[in-house]
């Protein structure tokens, strides 16, 4: 096997939500593999902190402010950007909140902005770039799904709610997909190290200690741990892997009751 399988120089990337945490993980596992990067975003200081990291790295990145769940803003910049760079080979839809609230009490307009961000916003781009991919004949969605698309926690029912549409979106897109030359996957990754779970991530603290002992791992993930999974499902690699979501979690979604790290 040719490691050229695993090329993606030429390729042109989207990733929504890549000027931060775990996207910019992936987007810059991407650029390493030799992929043109095309970073989208809200937060006009985020995106130039991100675009200043990448061009640091030497990456090609450029960087525009839209709301994916804005269906005309999408269109109007995917225009631009298919002017000013090129159509899109590879589409990370990576962008995504999450809001934590019992369900009993979670207002309904919470529900639906989490619903709105984490599946419409997906369909809304993988929509729209699936136009240039089906003229071409080819093309690579990568949908950031979860554990919870296949699991429940408690106080996460949007977020659960749309990740498991996620990953069935995913799986219905492939089905009609693929005969373009389309494929359509995700990535669920479990808890990884991040800034944003850095204040619990401490020897001693509950969660801390809930996660290592029940991944089998026994560890938080990394966020370059994303980078490798995203190059396979964007590469010629994954040309015969369609509707999948591949679990990078360190064990949990595989076991039940003690993992075997424990005695």
């Amino acid at each position: 096997m040719s490691l050229s399988l695993f090329d993606l120089k030429g390729k042109r990337a989207l990733i929504t939500g890549g000027t931060h945490g775990l996207g910019m993980a992936m987007a810059e596992g991407l650029a390493t593999a030799g992929a043109e990067l095309i970073i989208t975003g809200t937060t006009p200081s985020k995106m130039e902190s991100a675009l200043d990291y990448y061009k640091s790295k030497g990456y090609v990145a450029s960087g525009y402010l839209f709301d994916v769940t804005n269906e005309k803003e999408a269109k109007e910049h995917l225009e631009i950007i298919s002017k000013e760079i090129g159509d899109i080979h590879i589409l990370v839809n990576n962008a995504g909140i999450i809001k934590r609230e019992l369900a009993l009490t979670m207002p309904v307009e919470d529900f639906r902005r989490v619903i709105d961000v984490d599946l419409v916003g997906p369909f809304i781009m993988s929509q729209l770039v699936a136009k240039q991919m089906i003229e071409r004949k080819e093309g690579k969605i990568i949908n950031i799904c979860s554990m919870m698309s296949e699991l429940g926690r408690n106080s996460v029912s949007a977020y659960a709610a749309a990740k498991g549409g996620l990953k069935m979106l995913t799986q219905n897109l492939a089905t009609e997909w693929a005969k373009y030359n389309i494929q359509v996957n995700g990535i669920g990754p479990g808890y990884f190290a991040t800034s944003q779970t850095a204040p619990i991530r401490v020897d001693g603290h509950p969660f801390n200690d809930f996660i290592i002992s029940r991944t089998p791992a026994a560890r938080w993930g990394n966020p370059e741990d994303l980078a490798g999974t995203a190059v396979f499902l964007a590469s010629k690699a994954s040309d015969f892997v369609n509707g999948q979501v591949v679990y990078v979690d360190g064990g949990i979604l595989a076991t039940i009751g003690k993992p075997s790290n424990e005695d």
